[in-house]
């Protein structure tokens, strides 16, 4: 049965293996310029670029999260509301008090992000404060306190770094091919070197960008079942959800890197129906209503 500590060693087993992977990945890239440009100086660069990503990564991502999002610390005598939810859920759950921000911003959603449950954040937008209920509100975070739990916040805010810096390597190491210097020796193998680096380079985002869609659908319907779990009021986060759906316009301000650590998809519903399942954010939210109340 699903808990607010379900899936917490599995998670922090994945990020060692996604950081892992960012590790292996970033090294290819390096091995590939250093062969191509006959210089083993750029494979040194990029063992250590690989070692500090990880380490940034781990400690500053969440602050890195917070930036993009535009959110601000939330005042207990400004949001008493979602200060008292976020206090009185997490003694319930048995979590400490993490940080309270919002985002100004009429779209409903809600993130939580961290390294772990001592370093935690919730992030709710004012628009979601403006549209729910006690027991709707008490839903949403409940939702997000589970994620912290489950430590799969750790997993999925470190996903926003490694994704993001895989992303640009790619790019550059594209750019460099197109437009950058070529070997001094031109032969018919650096024709066929450059072949492969376009595919590599084309494949390595696209690779772990789904690794990102894949933790993220799980993740929300584990945190919607143990979130439920924890306020006994399954209905709560059921009809906060729909009525978070029922908002067609994007958030003002948005990031795709950071869009999977919403409760809900960024962009808005209008345009998620017209991506396919497989490469969502977030699961249909009918699926996850069912999920919750069984229609």
């Amino acid at each position: 049965m699903a808990t607010l500590y379900t899936e917490q060693s599995k998670n922090v087993t994945k990020t060692w293996v996604l950081m892992t992977v960012f590790f292996v990945t970033v090294i290819l890239f390096g091995w590939f310029f250093s062969f191509y440009y006959n210089d083993t100086n750029i494979l040194y660069f990029f063992v250590i670029f690989s070692i500090l990503m990880n380490f940034f990564s781990y400690w500053f991502s969440d602050k890195i999260v917070l930036k993009l999002a535009g959110a601000k610390e939330a005042k207990r005598e400004e949001y008493f509301d979602l200060y008292t939810t976020v206090e009185n859920l997490s003694i319930t759950a048995g979590l400490p008090m993490p940080k309270v921000y919002v985002v100004i911003d009429q779209a409903p959603n809600a993130f939580a992000t961290g390294r772990d449950k001592n370093h935690a954040v919730v992030c709710a937008t004012t628009g979601l404060l403006s549209i729910l209920d006690k027991t709707e509100l008490e839903g949403v975070i409940a939702h997000e306190l589970s994620h912290i739990g489950n430590r799969d916040m750790l997993l999925s805010t470190i996903v926003v770094v490694l994704v993001g810096f895989i992303t640009i390597i790619a790019d550059v190491f594209t750019r460099n091919l197109f437009f950058g210097g070529h070997r001094d020796n031109d032969n018919k193998g650096n024709g066929i070197l450059m072949i492969i680096g376009i595919i590599f380079s084309i494949l390595a985002p696209i690779f772990v960008t789904l690794i990102q869609l894949a933790i993220s659908r799980k993740r929300e319907f584990l945190a919607d079942a143990s979130g439920a779990l924890l306020t006994r009021y399954p209905e709560g986060l059921a009809n906060a959800l729909k009525k978070i759906s029922q908002y067609q316009k994007p958030m003002v301000r948005q990031s795709g890197a950071i869009a999977h650590l919403y409760i809900a998809d960024p962009k808005g519903p209008g345009l998620g129906k017209k991506i396919s399942g497989f490469f969502a954010t977030h699961p249909p939210v009918e699926e996850r209503v069912k999920a919750l109340i069984g229609k």
